[in-house]
C-alpha cells in the first residue's frame, strides 16, 4: 500500500505575525507616587525608582496628545481604580484618557468602545480578578480590535495584577494548597493570549508562588513560567522579547528540558514532582528572549 506524501512546510516568518506593539506586564503594587507605605517598604532597595514602571509607560507612547484608554474591568472598584490611574496619567503629563467601563459581554461589544482602543496609543488593564477579564472579553469584538491593533501599531497594551496574569495563554487563576504542591489545585485556563506560551504570574514572591507556576508548567513544558514581583514589569517587543523594568525580580521557570515529572500519572490531590527544570532570576534591565516563541508557529 502507498503512503501518502507529506507536503513540506518551510520554517517562515510568513507563518507568524511578529507585533508592532508591545506589552508591559506588571507584577502588582507598581509605585504610582504618593504612596508613603510603599516608598518606606521599598526604602531598602537601592534598585528603587519612583514611578519607574509608568513613566516607562508614558515613554513608549506614539503620537501628539496620545490617548491613554484605562480598563478597570478586573476591579470589583471600577469607579476608584479608573481614578487612581486617570490621577496618575495626569500626573505625568497625559491628559488624555479615557475609561471603557467594561462590566458585561454586551459592553465588550459595544462599537464605541471598540473605536476607542482601536484609536488607543496606550491601553492600561487594572488590577482585581483575571477571570472577570477572559469572562468578560473572551471572544468579543474590543478584543479582537485590542489584538489587531496590538499586531499591526504602536499601541502599548499595559496590565498590572490580574490584568498581568490574562495577558498570556495559559492563564493561573486559582490555586488552594498552600504553595500549590497538590495536583488538581491549580486552576488553569485561556488568558487573553497577547503573550503567546507563556504564563504568568504576579506578586511572585511575596505569596510564594514559584511552585505552583512550576506545577502549571509541568503540565504543558512547551510554556514558559514568568512569576513576577511587585513593582515589577516585563517589557515585551516582538513578540517575545523582555526586558524587565521595575525594583524587584522576574523568575522564569522553563521546563522545555524537563527530564521527568509524574504530574500525569498521580492522581488528585497527590503531590507533584519535577526534574530537569530551568529556573532563572532577572532584575531591572535584564533581557530574555522567550524560547518557545521563536519556534514554528502556524497562526
Amino acid at each position: 500500500m502507498a503512503t501518502e506524501k507529506r507536503t513540506h512546510i518551510p520554517h517562515s516568518k510568513a507563518t507568524r505575525v511578529i507585533p508592532r506593539g508591545k506589552l508591559l506586564i506588571i507584577g502588582g503594587k507598581e509605585d504610582k507616587g504618593g504612596n508613603l507605605a510603599a516608598r518606606e517598604r521599598d526604602a531598602t532597595n537601592i534598585n528603587f525608582v519612583a514611578e519607574q514602571i509608568m513613566k516607562r509607560f508614558v515613554t513608549e507612547l506614539k503620537g501628539e496628545n496620545p490617548l491613554v484608554v484605562v480598563i478597570p474591568t478586573a476591579s470589583q472598584v471600577p469607579e476608584e481604580s479608573a481614578r487612581d490611574y486617570i490621577k496618575v496619567f495626569g500626573e505625568l503629563g497625559i491628559s488624555n484618557v479615557q475609561v471603557a467601563d467594561v462590566r458585561t459581554r454586551k459592553d465588550a461589544n459595544n462599537p464605541e468602545y471598540v473605536e476607542l482602543v482601536q484609536k488607543a496609543a496606550g491601553i492600561m488593564f487594572t488590577g482585581g480578578d483575571q477571570l472577570r477579564l477572559t469572562a468578560i472579553f473572551g471572544g468579543s469584538d474590543m478584543l479582537v480590535a485590542m489584538k489587531e491593533t496590538y499586531a499591526f501599531t504602536d499601541v502599548i497594551v499595559a496590565g498590572t495584577s490580574a490584568g498581568a496574569a490574562a495577558m498570556s495563554t495559559p492563564m493561573i487563576y486559582e490555586g488552594e494548597s498552600q504553595g500549590g504542591y497538590i495536583k488538581g489545585d491549580v486552576r488553569v485556563t485561556t488568558g487573553l493570549e497577547f503573550l503567546k506560551n507563556v504564563a504568568i504570574d504576579t506578586h511572585f514572591l511575596a505569596r510564594g508562588r514559584i511552585v505552583r507556576m512550576t506545577q502549571a508548567i509541568c503540565t504543558n513544558p512547551e510554556c514558559i513560567g514568568m512569576g513576577l514581583e511587585e513593582d515589577t514589569a516585563i517589557l515585551v517587543t516582538q513578540g517575545g522579547h523582555v526586558e524587565v523594568v521595575g525594583s524587584g525580580l522576574v523568575t522564569v521557570i522553563d521546563g522545555m528540558g524537563l527530564t521527568e515529572t509524574n504530574i500525569y500519572e498521580i492522581g488528585n490531590g497527590e503531590p507533584f514532582t519535577a526534574k530537569g527544570l530551568r529556573v532563572h532570576l532577572l532584575g531591572d534591565k535584564d533581557e530574555y528572549d522567550v524560547p518557545s516563541y521563536k519556534r514554528f508557529q502556524l497562526q
